[in-house]
């Protein structure tokens, strides 16, 4: 499995398929070619840059848009889209390199106080090779052999992205969400002192993460 951070909370995990995660404002999609599918864990815009979808959807003819439905209203008008929700099982990609993709979650976490919540779905692909949280502390019920951990945002501090890791107990955690931190290498050092599986990805670079 190869792994490429564009930025922010936006993967692309290549397990044969091709499959873009969380494309939102402060991620870089030029470019970004031969998708099998678009998946979005919630509406907020740091995860989805409603500006910029279509033409990334546009340049991907083949790929599936696939949204929770608090995310649905968001992308009426642009292409065929999949509403998901907890507990469905999506496939993707030919099938001689088919990848599947499990959709968990529920709630996006707690941002402060009486801000609205809002929906929130993880993706876990094929069968726990890798796990998208999206913004949460998801902990799926079997095992995951690469995680992607949020390691900065209004709704968590990090000895909560350790504790995560250490719930989870990947062979591999990835940070991501990092997009408004001043020093990403700093959180992702701090998160690698008590979390000694962390492996910081090179933006823009792709990564074999297979052991």
């Amino acid at each position: 499995m190869k792994l490429t951070h564009f930025g922010h909370a936006c993967l692309l995990v290549e397990t044969g398929a091709r499959l873009l995660i969380d494309p939102g404002t402060m991620s870089d999609l030029d470019g970004v070619r031969d998708l099998d599918a678009v998946l979005v864990t919630h509406q907020h815009p740091d995860h989805l840059d409603i500006s910029r979808l279509a033409a990334l959807m546009s340049a991907n003819e083949k790929a599936s848009l696939v949204v929770d439905a608090d995310t649905a209203a968001t992308v009426e008008g642009l292409p065929a889209h999949v509403v998901v929700e907890p507990g469905d099982r999506l496939r993707f990609g030919e099938r001689e390199s088919e990848a599947t993709v499990d959709v968990l979650g529920g709630l996006h976490a707690a941002v402060y106080g009486d801000v609205p919540g809002c929906l929130n779905v993880g993706y876990l692909v094929d069968e726990g090779a890798f796990f998208h949280p999206g913004d949460s502390f998801l902990v799926p019920p079997s095992d995951v052999d690469v995680l992607a951990v949020p390691v900065d945002g209004p709704w968590l501090k990090l000895a909560e992205a350790v504790d995560y890791v250490r719930a989870v107990d990947p062979r591999v955690a990835v940070p991501m969400h990092e997009g408004e931190t001043t020093d990403p290498a700093k959180y992702c050092g701090m998160l690698t002192a008590f979390a000694p599986q962390t492996k910081r990805l090179v933006r823009g670079t792709s990564t074999d993460v297979r052991p």
